[in-house]
């Protein structure tokens, strides 16, 4: 597979190709997550990200179309979100304990960590529930794959550089919106918001990977390190809600008290690293990159297309 959108091909068949080539393995994953569900359906949930990422950078092509099929995988990722969840719960313990080796000693988050592990366990032997959930999901996707012979992008270069440029932009304006708001804020759902637009940024630079501007490698891995981050948080703001919610159903007061103190000063060092490395990599203007992709849009467009599509 390419995720990667090729400026010598027409950009309606790119994006197809993309998109059907998406869909198809996220149903491989789906079919196969009915034997290992953790796995499988985490794998297919990527791929439902990925491909709300495609759309949206091509959105004002055909708005209606583009929202209609982001909110399809975006339903389809929440409706299988349920053991995936609660592995991060899991990790993020993990993570705890391996941040605070001292405070942590004697499994002392031991009584937390079992009862996530038992509901886990209870979500992926589900069978019933697990079986009706995939056959929905499966066809879903069998409906978004049909749906994709209507879609159709402007076919000049020029036109197809312009829309793909102009998305790019949108996604990077939109993170620094979001990054302004965290840094003004610092809520939780400010976070969530930015770490949804660097995970769009982050896939916008693998599909426009042969003409953004150079050096694109750094970027890449600083964003994609900047998401985890930011993942780490929203797992550490997940926590603590779920402790709120429900108390002593998942520890005693000595276990619940351990947590709350570790997550407060866990998430007081993730903000302040998100917040620098996002000023950092949203601080340049979005105007200059997307004119330059243009301009290495359309360059890639006159060289020579590969022999198998003229």
């Amino acid at each position: 597979m390419n995720f990667r959108i090729d400026p010598r091909l027409p950009l309606t068949a790119e994006i197809r190709r993309i998109a059907t080539e998406e869909i198809g393995t996220a149903m491989e994953d789906l079919a196969a997550a009915r034997t290992e569900p953790e796995v499988k359906l985490h794998q297919s949930r990527r791929r439902f990200k990925r491909l709300r990422a495609l759309f949206r950078l091509v959105r004002d092509a055909d708005e209606d179309f583009c929202r209609s099929e982001n909110a399809r995988y975006r339903d389809l990722g929440r409706s299988l979100a349920g053991a995936r969840e609660a592995t991060a719960l899991i990790e993020t313990i993990d993570r705890l304990v391996r941040a605070f080796p001292q405070d942590t000693a004697y499994n002392a988050l031991a009584g937390p960590r079992g009862v996530l592990v038992a509901r886990r366990a209870a979500i992926s032997t589900n069978g019933a529930g697990l079986e009706a959930d995939i056959d929905e999901a499966l066809a879903d996707c069998e409906r978004g794959r049909m749906a994709l012979g209507t879609f159709v992008l402007p076919y000049e270069p020029e036109a197809a550089a312009d829309l793909l440029a102009d998305g790019a932009r949108k996604a990077m304006r939109q993170a620094s919106r979001a990054l302004e708001k965290a840094q003004k804020h610092g809520a939780p759902e400010d976070f969530h918001e930015l770490r949804k637009c660097v995970k769009t940024h982050w896939m916008h630079l693998q599909l426009l990977h042969a003409f953004w501007p150079r050096p694109l490698k750094p970027r890449r891995k600083a964003v994609d390190e900047l998401g985890e981050r930011l993942g780490e948080l929203n797992d550490l703001f997940v926590l603590r809600r779920l402790i709120e919610e429900e108390g002593k159903a998942l520890g005693n007061g000595r276990e619940l008290a351990l947590l709350r103190r570790l997550i407060k000063r866990s998430e007081k060092a993730l903000k302040k690293e998100a917040l620098r490395e996002a000023e950092r990599l949203f601080d340049d203007a979005p105007n200059k990159t997307a004119r330059r992709i243009v301009k290495n849009y359309q360059a890639g467009a006159d060289e020579e297309r590969p022999a198998t599509d003229q």
